[in-house]
């Protein structure tokens, strides 16, 4: 079994605590380099970090002899040019969400995937956090039934505390995040739905746009999968704060699972039961997913998010947004 030797492309606010220190806490996984452009920013990083080796050239990092892996945490606008530069050099790839701006250069990437000798997982961690976790054995252990309908409704105002803060607000810039607060919430929401209840077999949405035409305010989308389970998500980022709203239910014949994307708690209700179940997220809260992915890379086990799932995710979001 090798080490799996990380270079982080983009050590900004999301690998400061939610990723970055979890690469030197896993078996068998060593973070060894960083990258950003920054070159004061990123050198501050490495020493508090304890990485030995920093820089502000992309290049440069990609091509470091003793890196056989890349986690790429920039903004989605980069996320094409760096995995298909760390792909053709047969590194593995650890990708943020959303993985790319559109599904069209997800696809890109898949077609990258199968040319290399290395491999590739998308950052839909919370598919590992406990109360998701948590939420999938319920489901199949038909604790509610036969499963009939889901409802997601997220209300934010404009200045959501559930939006992660960075110094430059690029989340509200389409040319570099793709669509808005809408591409960045729900690539997680919508990727636990298809880990769930499996293939959409078919997807329709609508949008509105208040205060930038070119992002979505508002999105309205139905899903119908596969196996028969019924979906309706409500999105909005521009309301008052007394509107504001998180949640996801999951209704069955028998009752129905109640849960926040924020996995603090879990809420089962039958006709003889009522248990609220409450957890604690890790630390550094995409470790769990990374341990799974270093799992992974060393041929231990299956890809924890694969680059096929990536796809469907980012076509959903384009079909939900009505952009397809």
């Amino acid at each position: 079994m090798k080490v799996i030797r990380w270079g982080i492309i983009g050590c900004g606010d999301v690998a400061e605590v939610k990723s970055g220190p979890a690469f030197n806490r896993i078996e068998n996984s060593e973070l060894i380099g960083v990258m950003r452009r920054n070159r004061a920013k990123v050198e501050d990083f490495a020493k508090r970090h304890n990485v030995p080796y920093w820089t502000d050239n992309a290049d440069d990092l990609l091509n470091h002899k003793d890196i056989n892996s890349i986690y790429v945490a920039t903004p989605p606008s980069t996320h094409l040019r760096y995995a298909l530069k760390a792909l053709s050099l047969d590194k593995n790839v650890y990708l943020e969400k959303p993985m790319t701006l559109t599904s069209v250069e997800a696809e890109m990437i898949g077609e990258a995937v199968k040319q290399s000798k290395g491999k590739l997982s998308v950052a839909h961690y919370r598919r590992k956090l406990p109360a998701f976790v948590k939420v999938k054995e319920l489901i199949d252990a038909n604790s509610i039934g036969e499963i009939l309908v889901v409802d997601i409704q997220i209300l934010q105002p404009k200045k959501s505390k559930i939006v992660a803060q960075s110094e430059e607000n690029w989340r509200l810039d389409p040319k570099v995040s793709g669509g808005g607060l809408f591409y960045d919430l729900a690539p997680h929401q919508i990727d636990l739905m298809y880990h769930y209840f499996g293939a959409f077999k078919s997807i329709a949405g609508f949008s509105t746009s208040v205060t930038n035409e070119m992002i979505e305010d508002t999105v309205n989308g139905i899903i119908e999968f596969n196996n028969g389970v019924q979906f309706r998500g409500v999105w909005n980022f521009n309301g008052s704060e007394v509107n504001n709203k998180e949640e996801c239910i999951i209704y069955g014949t028998n009752g129905n699972i109640n849960f926040s994307f924020y996995g603090e708690c879990v809420v089962l209700k039958t006709k003889n039961r009522n248990d609220v179940l409450k957890f604690s997220n890790p630390k550094h809260i995409q470790e769990p997913m990374i341990a799974s992915v270093v799992s992974y890379f060393n041929g231990e086990s299956e890809n924890p998010c694969s680059v096929k799932e990536g796809i469907i995710v980012m076509k959903a979001l384009e079909k939900l947004s009505g952009r397809q």
